[in-house]
């Protein structure tokens, strides 16, 4: 499944404008970059179902030069099986654990902290498996685009633990995985990938 046309015009236009504004243009271009921003909107709530003004007031909150956001994703196995977890903000359909990247960790370091928060195992990351576009990988269209980290992380301790934002913890072998998977997170197509790699340490890194 490939992005609408439309999405991808209007995110660039988004782009353009924002690191345009990034660089404290002289008033006329930074009213230009404005009104791009203004039309990016428009353009992406004609399509998108929702209201110019809310979308303008997300791309409003962007600011300094345009760059692809980062999604990481742990794939912790026991005995074979893949860890995954319930998401309570996506009517208790399961994922890998993973979340938006923070500031001032390491992208490791980030999926550790992703994995013991929301399934309360520790791990440790041990391989990036695989780096993709969200936009090529069959995902659901969203304003931003986004790169996914997939790593592969060996459990240390912890116990099986829900938080705010998981429901239910388990462990699922490859040919029993849940059919409600929530695929705005994680593809079927990247699961098989990464019990290939649990299978297969050796293999390189997938990217693209």
């Amino acid at each position: 499944m490939s992005e609408p046309d439309w999405l991808r015009w209007a995110r660039e236009v988004q782009a353009i404008a924002q690191t345009g504004l990034a660089f404290d243009p002289p008033v006329y271009d930074r009213d230009r970059y404005l009104r791009l921003q203004s039309l990016a909107a428009e353009m992406m709530a004609a399509r998108g179902g929702a209201g110019p003004r809310e979308v303008e007031a997300l791309f409003a909150g962007q600011t300094g030069y345009a760059t692809p956001k980062v999604d990481v994703r742990g794939a912790a196995f026991r005995d074979g099986a893949l860890l995954l977890v319930r998401e309570a903000a996506d009517a208790g359909r399961w994922t890998l654990p993973g979340g938006w990247a923070d500031v001032n960790l390491t992208a490791a370091e980030n999926v550790e902290r992703e994995v013991f928060e929301e399934s309360g195992f520790t791990v440790r990351a041990t391989k990036l498996a695989l780096a993709l576009d969200r936009s090529r990988h069959g995902h659901d269209p969203k304003p931003f685009h986004a790169y996914k980290l997939f790593f592969l992380c060996d459990i240390t301790g912890g116990t099986a633990t829900p938080s705010d934002e998981t429901t239910e913890i388990a462990f699922f072998p490859e040919h029993a995985l849940p059919p409600d998977l929530s695929t705005d997170r994680v593809q079927p197509a990247q699961l098989a990938r990464l019990f290939a790699h649990h299978r297969q340490p050796g293999l390189p890194t997938e990217f693209d």
